[in-house]
């Protein structure tokens, strides 16, 4: 009985933790994950100038490389397959499909990918190149033996295509390596949707490794997950985020490997045969995939934006490529019905709205019965107050007498907190569902609003949500007694202001038409309380 004095203030002090949770979730990203990035960023530009264009590679078996935890060994074969810049004339062949412009270069590697979609743009209105100049090449070939891998980066590759136009149908083409121990053949089927299929043979029994490359550096930010992603043969996925990984992991029987950022992705599957993957760490401690091979291996992928569709329409697993955190089991289904609901209205902004208000109407007997148990405890929020202070010096009769209140009045103390904390799951999977839909880039709403993907320019969403958000506060019954919880309390909508200047706006226009709905609802069980009370006099 000696905690039960407590259950009065136990619901506002759940829900300042939920709140100030969420803040510190925020904050936290913001203000030291993001300059801890940018800070790491800027070391690693200045450790790959100062890289040497391909020293030996340290001689291993394939399994030798599965097993190894040697991380020194494992560092110099990966700082070995840096990349310096790729100038035209490293280039021997420029495939052209509907979606993107690929380019191999010399060495057999995929040196560079251009989005061709008229949405695809960056900052200065470029089209999107999804690689930067040092970094690990998709494609790239290391062979097991010190000796061939070492010659292999000294000679070119022949072409059968210098120029592969793929817009149309598919198209087939070869890169052969001759070396003095083998000859490597790469055979290609490109098609018009910018995947691929390729067959690397080789006339050796030679054990060597191709990768999907490094992550794009496009979109890298404090709000997304960024690193290598596997799915295994029993359906499991595994994240290794970037600046995680101290040691090879290896993976044996393995479906697709996608080294990824916010929106884009590198990746190689094979759902008929299973592959063998080794994630190695670079000197930032981030993972590169090297796929095992011995004499030949066959295997598809593609490297770009990671849209539902798209992805869907190679292969329904290849849609597990977008990462949903934690509450995958509900973003999932939530992003299916979200496109539901865009093909029938046509535009992502007012799809978002009208999700959010499904949502909504779905959770509303949660969301009235913790109001309704909000205004029931600021009905007894003064006999509480009798009881504390008759009982001040004895907590056992003071708890038992708000017990009894709590049961006659029918007043649940944690019925406003836990409707609040079972509704989290949801609005985590919406944020992610958002946060991670490359859909609503260039997706424009009304006016200013050019782009759900990207911040609102001019502010106006954050503020509106900041004003909603302080409206909801204002007419919200609070039974606080402590004055530094209030003003905690009240500084809420201005934190969250502050933080959502910088989120993407589709986000932002959620989480405003969410209060918008929330404050009509508190509004209606406000009046109808009114009415109760009136009645009672």
């Amino acid at each position: 009985m000696n905690n039960m004095n407590q259950n009065s203030g136990m619901q506002k002090r759940m829900l300042i933790m939920t709140l100030v949770v969420f803040v510190f979730f925020v904050a936290y990203e913001f203000l030291v994950l993001k300059p801890q990035q940018e800070e790491r960023l800027k070391q690693q530009e200045a450790t790959k100038k100062e890289q040497n264009a391909a020293p030996a590679v340290e001689s291993s078996t394939a399994n030798s490389i599965a097993q190894s935890g040697s991380k020194d060994d494992m560092s110099k074969s990966i700082s070995s397959l840096s990349s310096k810049a790729i100038g035209g004339s490293n280039i021997i062949t420029t495939i052209t499909t509907e979606k993107n412009i690929i380019q191999i270069d010399k060495l057999g590697r995929v040196a560079q990918v251009t989005l061709q979609e008229a949405k695809y743009k960056d900052e200065e209105g470029n089209q999107i190149k999804l690689f930067e100049a040092d970094q690990l090449r998709p494609l790239e070939v290391r062979f097991a033996n010190a000796d061939i891998n070492n010659q292999a980066f000294k000679v070119d590759y022949t072409t059968s295509a210098v120029s592969v136009d793929a817009t149309k149908t598919a198209q087939k083409f070869s890169l052969e390596q001759k070396l003095d121990a083998l000859t490597l053949t790469k055979n290609f089927t490109v098609y018009p949707d910018g995947h691929y299929d390729l067959e690397v043979v080789t006339n050796s029994k030679e054990q060597f490794f191709i990768t999907n490359g490094f992550r794009p550096s496009v979109l890298v930010d404090m709000y997304a997950d960024h690193g290598a992603y596997v799915k295994l043969n029993d359906g499991t996925m595994d994240l290794t985020s970037d600046e995680d990984i101290e040691k090879i992991k290896s993976y044996t029987g393995a479906k697709f490997v996608s080294n990824f950022d916010r929106y884009y992705a590198t990746v190689i599957y094979n759902f008929n045969t299973s592959l063998q993957v080794s994630l190695m760490p670079d000197e930032s401690k981030s993972p590169q995939a090297f796929i095992h091979a011995t004499d030949k291996i066959n295997f598809s992928g593609f490297m770009g934006p990671k849209n539902f569709n798209d992805l869907k329409a190679l292969n329904p697993e290849l849609t597990d490529v977008i990462e949903y955190g934690w509450f995958t089991f509900i973003a999932k289904p939530m992003f299916t019905f979200l496109q539901f609901i865009h093909t029938l209205v046509g535009n992502w902004g007012w799809t978002i709205v009208i999700l959010t208000l499904i949502i909504k109407l779905i959770l509303y007997p949660l969301s009235y019965k913790g109001m309704v148990s909000m205004q029931k405890l600021k009905d007894l929020a003064p006999k509480i107050k009798e009881i504390q202070t008759k009982y001040k010096d004895d907590k056992q009769r003071q708890s038992a007498a708000m017990m009894e209140l709590y049961k006659k009045s029918g007043a649940n103390p944690m019925g406003g907190c836990l409707p609040l904390i079972l509704q989290i799951p949801v609005f985590f999977a919406i944020y992610r569902v958002l946060l991670n839909s490359i859909e609503l880039k260039g997706a424009e709403w009304i006016l200013w609003i050019h782009d759900l993907a990207e911040m609102d320019p001019y502010f106006v969403l954050p503020i509106l949500m900041g004003a909603s958000m302080f409206l909801q506060q204002k007419i919200t019954p609070n039974t606080m007694q402590d004055e530094t919880q209030k003003k905690i309390f009240q500084m809420l909508p201005i934190i969250f202001t502050f933080f959502f200047l910088w989120f993407p706006a589709g986000l932002t226009l959620y989480w405003f038409v969410n209060n918008v709905f929330t404050i009509a609802q508190q509004y209606t069980i406000n009046r109808m309380f009114e009415k109760k009370r009136a009645a009672k006099k």
